[in-house]
Order: C-alpha cells, then structure tokens, then sequence
C-alpha cells in the first residue's frame, strides 16, 4: 500500500512579488473587508435616515449616492496609473479604501456630530461652533481616523512600502474611500435644506466637491502616508515622521475648511494653496520614480551573468513604454499567458532592484535579503521559461526577437541560454 504524498503547492507569482504566504486571503483580511463594508453600510443608513427625518423619504439618498460613485472608478483607476511602474498589491489597497469608507467615515460621522451638537454648538453658539468644528474638532478627528490605516499597514506590512509614492497610493486610496461616503452626506444636506439652495445648492456642492476638488481628502491624507513611507524606510526611528505628516494632514485639512466661511474668496485661496501642495507631491512622485529607475539601473546589471537579464532587457524595465511594449509584444506572440509572464517578469526584476535599495539603507538584514533575491530571481527564470514555452511554439506571423533588443541581445532572444540553480544565486 502506497502511503499518501502532500500535494504540491502551487507556485503563486503574486505572492512571490508581494512577499507573502501563497494560499487563499488570510482570515483577516476577510473579516477586515466584512467589518468595514458593514461600518459603510451603517454611515449609509444614517444618511438616508437624515433624508426621511427631513420628511423626503428615500429620494435625496437616491439622488446623492449616484452622485457620490460617480467620480471614484476614475480617481481610483488614476491611483492606479500613477502606481504602475511598481504596483501595491490589490489586497491592502482594497482594505485601505474599504478603512475610509467605513471604519474611518462612520467613526468620523458619529465623534463629529456629537462634538458639534454637544460641545461646540452649545458653547459657542451654532454658527461659530460649526466654524470651530469643522475647521479645529474635523480635521484631527478624519485625518487620525484615516491616517490609523496607515500606521496599521506601517506595523504589520512593513516591506510593502517601498518609498514615497507607495505611502501617497495608500493614502489616496484610504481618502477615496472616505470622501465617497462624507459626499453622500453633503449631497443630502444640499437636498433636505430647500432654504438654502435645494437642487441649486446640490449642484453647485457637486461640483465642488465631485468634480473640482474630488482629491482633496487623498492630498490630505497624502502628509501622513509620506510621513509612514519615511519611517518604513528606516529600520530604527522614523515616528518623528508620522507625527509630522499627522500634523501636515490637519493643518491642510483645516485651513481648507477655515477658508470656507470667506466665500468665493476663500474657496480660491485654499485652491491656490492646494494647488501648491499638490504640484508638490507629483514633484515627490516623480523624484521616487527616478529613484527607482536608478536602482534598476545600478542594481541590475550584476546579474547578467544569470543569463535572465541584459543591457538592453535594462534599458526596457528602465522605461514604462518600453515595458508595455513588451507585454503587447509578448501578448501578440503567446496570448495572455505570454503576456502575464512578461509582466512578472517584469515586476520581479523591480521589486528585486527594491531589495538591494533596501539593503543599501539597512533596512532589511542579510538573511532576508538572501532569501527574498533567492524567491525573485527564480520567479524571473519561472516567467521567462513560461514565456519561451509559449511564445516561441507560436506560429503566430510576430516578430521573433524582442523589439527592444538587437536579435539575440535579450533574455527573451530564442534558445538564449539562463542559468538555473536549485541553492543561492
């Protein structure tokens, strides 16, 4: 009688790149989305209560929530392009804007309404306690309750950030969350409330918010996620930087709604500030993206002796055309399989560059760095193996050789020869 073997696990690419465990979503992660979807659903309710309560029924909530969706697949598939050259796993991208539209927004909904309706409304009276709310009790209550996601993602999924623009993803992807749901809100305010400007009023807060400045939430947060990226990048220390991106995220936050009150005037103002802020986090994005491309070209070149990597394979990963070139190319010669190993391929290679940027600071020790170059390069191998295996069987009437290499120049050139070891590389 035979004795049973254990399966074989399977090789997960994904979970190569992410540095992760293969297998099925961790529990956690599931009760995560359940809780947060569940809190959304909660904040939802209490807006559409404040609709009925108004003695309108369901139709502003019906209105306002269209509204509110309207904009965010087009925010998120720009966080997305913007992501692209090293893209965040979708499973803590997903949490973080689940975190914002459900934990943050209805933890917020509720410290803000009693803090308005019993603290500073009671104190000061109705018109300054709402000025005071929202320009001093807002911004630490949102900006804490969003920027918890990030300092959550700093504790227990370290190595996912990578430098500034990975912090400024998450926290893009946390304010979306947010801001969808705070909108809901808005909108309905803008309907139940004829006397100040029903259907007028409601357009012209879509138009604020929806459409001019749908970023502001994800620029806020942006402070602390730069601030969690700075400390992620260094083995000891690095709170002083949290803190300070925590502060930066209020101070934005509320000179924003401190503007307010003036009018047109003061909307124009904080714009311009905004404005400002913003041109200076696309200068720190583009900065991490040269620094990135930096490292594959200094890191990159040691390992042409593995045979899975040359100059002109380089200059490809050096170059986002380049490297959609490259998967349309291997899309056009193998189908999608073809093309998804190009893209892994790909990744790794830069997730492998990452890794010796990390070492160089000392923000990783030796053993895993052995390990996780160990795990990347044999992933390359893997997809460039599965990639010659479907690409060069093809009768497809393509162009053979890589068209960003001279023919034989690449790793990808047909019968070139790649190392392949079962110990270190």
């Amino acid at each position: 009688m035979t004795e049973p073997t254990s399966p074989v696990p399977v090789f997960d690419p994904r979970a190569v790149i992410e540095g992760r465990v293969p297998g099925r979503p961790r529990v956690g992660f599931i009760a995560g989305i359940v809780i947060t979807a569940a809190c959304a659903i909660v904040a939802l309710s209490i807006d559409a209560g404040e609709s009925f309560a108004a003695g309108q029924g369901v139709v502003p909530f019906v209105i306002a929530l269209p509204l509110a969706l309207l904009p965010v697949p087009l925010l998120v598939a720009l966080v997305l392009w913007v992501d692209r050259l090293e893209p965040e796993p979708r499973g803590p991208l997903i949490f973080a804007f689940a975190w914002g539209a459900g934990i943050a927004a209805l933890a917020a909904l509720i410290i803000n309404t009693a803090g308005l309706e019993y603290v500073t409304q009671p104190a000061l009276g109705a018109s300054t306690g709402e000025y005071v709310s929202a320009t001093f009790g807002a911004p630490v209550v949102e900006e804490t309750l969003k920027g918890l996601v990030l300092v959550g993602l700093l504790w227990r999924r370290r190595d996912e950030l990578d430098g500034p623009t990975d912090g400024v993803i998450y926290a893009a992807m946390v304010g979306l969350g947010f801001a969808m749901i705070e909108n809901v809100g808005y909108y309905i305010n803008a309907l139940v409330t004829p006397q100040r400007g029903g259907i007028e009023l409601l357009g012209y807060t879509f138009v604020l918010r929806g459409l001019f400045s749908p970023l502001l939430h994800p620029l806020f947060t942006s402070m602390t996620g730069l601030g969690v990226a700075y400390a992620a990048s260094r083995r000891h220390g690095g709170g002083w930087a949290v803190v300070a991106g925590w502060l930066a995220a209020m101070l934005l936050h509320g000179i924003w709604n401190g503007l307010s009150v003036y009018g047109t005037a003061g909307v124009l103002i904080g714009y311009a500030i905004m404005s400002c802020v913003l041109a200076g986090v696309i200068a720190v994005l583009v900065a991490d993206r040269h620094r990135v491309v930096g490292l594959i070209r200094h890191d990159l070149p040691a390992y042409a002796a593995t045979g899975l990597v040359t100059s002109d394979d380089i200059a490809m990963l050096s170059s986002l055309p380049a490297r959609r070139q490259a998967r349309n190319w291997a899309r056009a010669r193998g189908g999608m399989a073809a093309a998804s190993a190009m893209s892994d391929y790909q990744l790794a290679a830069t997730e492998l560059a990452l890794l010796h940027g990390k070492a160089a600071r000392g923000a990783i020790d030796s053993r895993t760095f052995t390990a996780r170059q160990h795990d990347l390069l044999a992933l390359m191998h893997i997809a460039r193996r599965s990639f010659a295996r479907r690409s060069y069987a093809s009768t497809r009437p393509v162009q053979p050789h890589a068209p960003w290499a001279p023919p034989g120049a690449s790793a990808f050139a047909p019968g070139r020869h790649v190392l392949s070891r079962t110990g270190p590389w």
